[in-house]
């Protein structure tokens, strides 16, 4: 098998490209994505290569173009929607909860709205509060959704090929900090099912379980503890809903601990969630009481100092992993 090397962001304009060839229905719109290529060069190219038709600059209006790509979707087409953040999703809050979200349940499954929507989720560098939401839980709290977050390029490929492909809507998070990480990913065509986590560590003394850029930081924790002789299984959900609680819980069979690390916060967010079902399936196989590692209680502060002791970080989650082993 031939690889390549590359970055996340040109594995998301692998999987761009591809499915446009693929599929002429598939379009993407968003600010930016056109004659500046992207605002973190996701796009680059693609203006060029398939035409102002398909490679759609949008004004700031995010309630606007949403609005556009729900209507393009019942029609025929599958737009592929680029929010420079998904902070400024929130403008078009009603466009993506009230419709996009229902119309497949509202007409009886008549009507399809094969969209993905995509970008920069979580914290970035300083960027402060109104700039570093983490909206998996927000949007996972209501049904109609697909909502994939991966931790590489070779994942989000293959992830985000499938979420093109897929009929209904799909919010695919991306991070980022991430964009110029590195991987050799196969140049033949590939793709990823929607629906499953990856053992990306094996291990026998706690699970840790987490995904997108915080998969870095957990392999860093689980390289440090293995200095004292414990071996940490790490698994990466890569999709958050649906959850994929089978893989979850013969881990946690296995290792009979576990620690749930999100970007998010901890109230009411998915490792809240994560946790409660590892209870449900998994109570009497549990040695110790679960752990979460989570973004603290506060909006996010600008201080680069403050930034990094408010997300979670390799210190905090050995910390959690100490306190479910000794």
């Amino acid at each position: 098998m031939e690889l390549q090397n590359i970055e996340i962001r040109e594995a998301l304009r692998q999987a761009i490209d591809e499915e446009m060839t693929h599929d002429p229905r598939v379009l993407i719109m968003g600010e930016e994505v056109a004659q500046y290529n992207g605002a973190y060069k996701v796009t680059k190219g693609l203006l060029d290569k398939w035409g102002p038709m398909r490679v759609v600059d949008t004004p700031i209006s995010e309630n606007g173009f949403v609005g556009l790509a729900i209507g393009a979707a019942l029609t025929g087409l599958r737009p592929i929607v680029e929010f420079m953040s998904w902070n400024f999703s929130f403008v078009a809050a009603d466009q993506l909860i009230s419709n996009a979200s229902k119309i497949y349940y509202m007409s009886a499954g008549r009507f399809h709205v094969p969209i993905v929507f995509r970008g920069c989720n979580g914290s970035a560098a300083q960027v402060s509060c109104q700039h570093s939401h983490c909206v998996e839980a927000m949007y996972g709290n209501l049904p109609g959704w697909v909502i994939i977050s991966p931790s590489n390029a070779y994942d989000a490929k293959g992830l985000l090929k499938s979420a093109i492909r897929f009929n209904n809507p799909v919010l695919f998070l991306e991070n980022e900090p991430e964009y110029g990480d590195k991987m050799d990913i196969p140049t033949d065509e590939y793709t990823i099912p929607i629906g499953k986590a990856k053992v990306i560590r094996e291990g026998r003394h706690a699970t840790l379980i987490s995904y997108s850029r915080m998969i870095k930081f957990c392999l860093l924790a689980a390289k440090e503890l293995a200095k004292k002789g414990f071996e940490i299984e790490i698994i990466d959900l890569r999709t958050i809903k649906p959850l994929d609680i089978a893989t979850v819980a013969a881990s946690v069979r296995k290792t009979h601990r576990a620690v749930l690390v999100e970007e998010g916060h901890l109230f009411a967010g998915i490792s809240a969630e994560m946790g409660f079902q590892i209870m449900e399936h998994c109570f009497d196989s549990l040695d110790a009481p679960l752990v979460r590692v989570c973004q603290r209680e506060t909006p996010m502060p600008y201080s680069k100092v403050l930034e990094c002791q408010t997300i979670p970080n390799p210190e905090r989650i050995i910390a959690a992993l100490e306190t479910v082993l000794l």
